[in-house]
């Protein structure tokens, strides 16, 4: 049975299950890591493709027995909680990393694969299911309503690309809200920080707010808010969701240079 408290919905349909396998383009070179296998549907149809490598991470104890009698010596089951686990994702080659994320800690995971250091070279590509109103987030662009510290947060250091909308009626236990499958990709070149909880911050000072002027939010940023807002070319009556990612990124670089 799916234990509600660790956020368990099994995707059960065939066609689904088939399209998130074409997204991920799995060649026998690669590394596999699945989230959150549960009953290992998914995992079945990775096998078929025949991978280097397939680690599945699920931190059910029961699901993790069943996960390793059903697929022998051909899958690696980790009885774990993916957040706990991070560190331990080493291999010689970058990893495709699948995942029906549980919604309850969706965000954290995402969260923490971005403040991976080296992300370009440990992970090639992720193909995850969130739910809707989370994805939308993620994907959202400036000048809307969703956008916000998700997306500024993920458009650092990743492409993201939205596959399809997924209907509630194909996952056991039927979730209330639908879902959302994406990739995503660590792209080559991003701006470096020192520290990525610094733009975590940034955008949590800002969002906090998200209706207000900037005006506050920079002020208590900076001391010199003002002359901050110059350098910059920041208008500071505008509102938080009208300024674009590389502008946040600019007040992080100057605030981690001020910090120092």
């Amino acid at each position: 049975m799916p234990k509600k408290s660790l956020g368990q919905n099994f995707l059960k349909d065939k066609n689904i299950l088939s399209k998130i396998i074409d997204c991920g383009d799995i060649s026998d070179s690669d590394i596999v890591l699945e989230i959150g296998p549960g009953t290992g549907n998914l995992t079945e149809k990775i096998l078929e493709k025949n991978p280097k490598y397939l680690i599945v991470v699920e931190k059910d104890k029961d699901l993790s027995i069943l996960l390793k009698k059903k697929f022998t010596n051909k899958v690696e089951v980790v009885n774990e909680d993916i957040l706990k686990y991070f560190d331990k994702i080493n291999f010689d080659l970058p990893v495709k990393v699948f995942g029906n994320l549980p919604y309850n800690i969706s965000t954290k995971i995402l969260v923490s694969f971005i403040r991976t250091k080296n992300l370009n070279n440990r992970f090639k590509k992720f193909i995850f299911i969130f739910q809707k109103e989370v994805a939308d987030r993620i994907l959202a662009k400036e000048n809307t309503r969703n956008y916000g510290r998700l997306s500024i947060l993920t458009s650092w250091k990743m492409n993201k690309y939205k596959i399809m909308d997924i209907d509630a009626k194909f996952f056991y236990p039927k979730p209330k809200v639908w879902s959302s499958l994406i990739t995503l990709e660590p792209k080559l070149k991003f701006e470096s920080l020192n520290n990525p909880k610094n733009l975590e911050h940034i955008t949590n000072v800002f969002f906090n707010q998200r209706r207000k002027m900037i005006r506050k939010p920079m002020k208590q940023l900076f001391t010199n808010f003002e002359n901050i807002a110059t350098k910059l070319d920041i208008n500071l009556d505008l509102r938080p969701q009208n300024l674009s990612k590389e502008k946040y990124l600019e007040i992080c670089k100057m605030y981690e240079d001020l910090s120092h």
